[in-house]
């Protein structure tokens, strides 16, 4: 069924990188662990080096689950939610550096590492 707004919704974002202090929001999934339904997001300096995202933020948001532990992060493929595309970030380099943006969104892979059991979960 199509949908057709009878006026224009124009309004200003209320989530303006202005508005987090010199943070930015930045989202990031982990795929085929849908323990976790949806990305987290985090207000993050754009200076926060790419290498620190692990155990800054990925592990106290994803750590409960059993696999979160066997990561090897060498081995992590990263991608941008936007485009699909496979990302080779610089993890000493900084957010910003790697090109990240407010309210980016990433996601990475684990390859071996596929849910509880192999189930996605």
């Amino acid at each position: 069924m199509t949908v057709v707004a009878r006026e224009k919704y124009e309004f200003a974002p209320k989530d303006t990188v202005d508005k987090f202090h010199g943070a930015q929001l930045l989202y990031i999934g982990w795929e085929d662990h849908l323990m976790f339904c949806a990305p987290f997001c985090w207000p993050v300096p754009p200076t926060m080096r790419f290498g620190d995202i692990p155990q800054a933020l990925l592990a106290p948001a994803y750590g409960a689950h059993p696999d979160f532990a066997k990561i090897d992060w060498n081995k992590v493929e990263w991608y941008d939610s936007g485009s699909g595309r496979r990302m080779q970030p610089d993890v000493n380099k900084s957010i910003a550096e790697n090109g990240l943006k407010h309210k980016d969104s990433l996601r990475f892979r684990t390859p071996g590492l596929d849910g509880l059991k192999g189930c996605s979960f």
